[in-house]
């Protein structure tokens, strides 16, 4: 295990340890530092010492282990795929909500590199492109975890390339379903509003905010229009010429028609029947429902493939969880 030593200069005296350890380590971050004392790798005279200890300098201090991680490496893992379309350059797989295209920045390697697109895609393929690094291969762009539907993988680097280039020049055409709130005035209409990391809550995306905003534009066509016990929803079609994090979720929220589901948007946890209906106390307890996913779903792909220059025309249908969301609202829309 690898050891490493150092002695507190008096002049620091004062300091927390988790600061000064964060200052003096090239390279490593503070979460990094915090991780090494909360597994008691950090021995201040000998002894576990608290993040919280105040220094007084002359101290030596020992660090086990190393202060970088590893990096992770995603592993395969035999997870079933519904390829729509695969050949020699690329495959396209329709992705179930609930599943993560590729490892994020969890605490562990278990929590972080399991479960993903990624793993099932180098259970099924011996070949992906490594352009997008040991984490990412083959993902050339990405969906929701709770967003399902039709995402592209390049199987080598020079396809990998080719597509990138195509996304850049808005050359891919992305088709989305997606069950909203409300009943959207318009039977069509653009939103065009640049999108930026909210300030504050950090997993959020805004259009209220011009620091790091990026443009975006999503045109949407109402396909249905569904009175329910349980409030107005419009099914619409949206188109994106951009590709921007959360862009339909955020943009259809901005303009007060969050997604069905979508409760980092502002969508409701649970449908109540009779929505905004003063109740007595001696009615009967209202009728609730939920959907414990987005309701937004890459249904359709359109692009030249990256060799041949043949158009693709690809589609993926509602999975059946969404279809049956929508049967029970119809149903219940209109009694018999």
């Amino acid at each position: 295990m690898s050891v490493s030593t150092h002695t507190v200069p008096h002049e620091h005296s004062g300091k927390r340890l988790d600061a000064w350890l964060t200052s003096q380590l090239e390279n490593v971050s503070r979460a990094r530092v915090q991780t090494l004392l909360s597994e008691g790798k950090v021995l201040v005279n000998g002894s576990a010492a608290k993040p919280s200890l105040k220094l007084r300098g002359g101290e030596t201090v020992e660090i086990l282990g190393e202060t970088t991680p590893p990096p992770l490496h995603a592993t395969p893992e035999d997870i079933p795929l519904d390829i729509v379309y695969e050949d020699d350059d690329l495959s396209v797989i329709n992705k179930p909500a609930g599943m993560m295209v590729h490892a994020g920045s969890g605490a562990t390697d278990d929590a972080r590199n399991r479960g993903t697109l990624v793993n099932a895609l180098l259970s099924h393929y011996r070949h992906l492109s490594g352009a997008g690094g040991p984490l990412r291969p083959g993902i050339v762009h990405r969906l929701d975890k709770q967003t399902s539907g039709l995402i592209i993988v390049a199987r080598n680097d020079a396809a990998h390339l080719k597509l990138g280039e195509m996304f850049s020049r808005r050359q891919v055409h992305k088709t989305y379903l997606a069950l909203v709130h409300g009943n959207v005035k318009q039977e069509h209409g653009t939103i065009s509003a640049a999108i930026a990391r909210d300030a504050v809550r950090r997993t959020r995306m805004t259009t209220h905010r011009e620091s790091g905003a990026r443009s975006a534009i999503s045109h949407y066509t109402v396909l249905e229009r569904i009175a329910s016990p349980f409030g107005a929803f419009t099914f619409l079609s949206v188109r994106i010429e951009t590709g921007r994090t959360h862009q339909i979720r955020v943009h259809l929220s901005s303009i007060g028609h969050p997604i069905v589901g979508d409760t980092l948007y502002g969508a409701p946890a649970r449908l109540v029947s009779g929505p905004g209906v003063r109740r007595k106390k001696s009615d009967p307890e209202p009728e609730t429902t939920s959907l414990d996913r987005n309701f937004l779903h890459a249904a359709q792909l359109q692009f030249a493939h990256p060799r041949t220059g043949n158009a693709l025309d690809l589609e993926a249908p509602l999975p059946n969880e969404l279809t049956g969301f929508l049967a029970m609202l119809k149903a219940r829309g209109n009694p018999a």
